[in-house]
């Protein structure tokens, strides 16, 4: 069994600011909300929460989100970040290309179901939720939640066909302290680069390298459902689709969900 703590997470880190103060818990309501009072006491920006259980942890539209002990990489980061907040929702499709940088490093091949859904072999990896503090119009904060499923042996029967692990891909147990410092790495290099254009401009083209829907049939899960072909992103982030009619339209992430047409991805 590799040990799984503070330093052993923090050895594996070797960046300028994206996760340089870890802080790390056996037990915590969510690294999320962790993070957020962090915050609140003023904590800088990359400070890294992990935790080994959640109790309250959280997924994408509220839903609850648990897994074993000792099976996956549970962190959240703080940014204090300058730009206005309407450009925050991107931060997920930058931390969505960072994780897939660092499974990628791991050896597997990966993409990435817009906007921000980490697939290996067609099922999802990983699950990111992004939150801000606003004061004044400011960010007063931004937190990056991450769950990368590492050494998950099974899922529940209704997730089977969507969720998979890295054990699950290779057979093998993964050392869990070298991913934070893999996906941090990764996550500073690409943050800085957003962070200088407020946009996905220089980081479209490697995004959409690895985008698992590039050219092929989704359907859009819309009040009106309609089918297209993803033709990539917008340097925004939504995901440009092309219509039968040859119209194109920009999908925004907040509103909608999108799905290959023959299965999840």
């Amino acid at each position: 069994m590799f040990a799984y703590n503070e330093n052993t997470i923090s050895d594996q880190i070797h960046t300028k600011w994206a996760g340089k103060t870890v802080h790390f818990a056996k037990e915590t309501d969510s690294t999320n909300l962790w993070i957020k009072r962090l915050a609140k006491e003023g904590a800088p920006q990359g400070t890294l929460a992990l935790a080994e259980f959640q109790s309250a942890g959280r997924g994408r539209l509220g839903r609850s989100w648990e897994v074993p002990e000792g099976t996956s990489v549970m962190m959240s980061i703080l940014l204090r970040p300058e730009f206005e907040p309407q450009y925050a929702p991107m931060l997920t499709l930058v931390m969505g290309m960072a994780v897939a940088k660092a499974v990628k490093l791991l050896g597997f091949e990966v993409s990435i179901k817009w906007p921000n859904d980490v697939v290996v072999s067609h099922k999802k990896i990983c699950g990111i939720l992004t939150e801000m503090g606003v004061r004044d119009g400011k960010i007063d904060y931004a937190v990056i939640g991450v769950g990368i499923n590492v050494n998950i042996r099974e899922f529940p029967a209704e997730m089977e066909d969507k969720a998979t692990s890295l054990y699950l891909e290779s057979g093998r147990e993964f050392d869990r302290s070298q991913i934070p410092g893999l996906v941090m790495e990764a996550f500073e290099n690409y943050y800085e680069k957003f962070a200088a254009t407020c946009n996905l401009s220089g980081l479209k083209a490697e995004y959409e390298s690895i985008l698992a829907n590039y050219n092929q049939p989704v359907r859009v899960l819309a009040k009106e459902p309609y089918e297209g072909i993803a033709r990539g992103i917008t340097d925004s982030g939504e995901l440009l689709v092309e219509k039968t009619d040859g119209t194109v339209v920009e999908v925004s992430a907040g509103e909608v969900s999108v799905r290959g047409l023959y299965s999840y991805v």
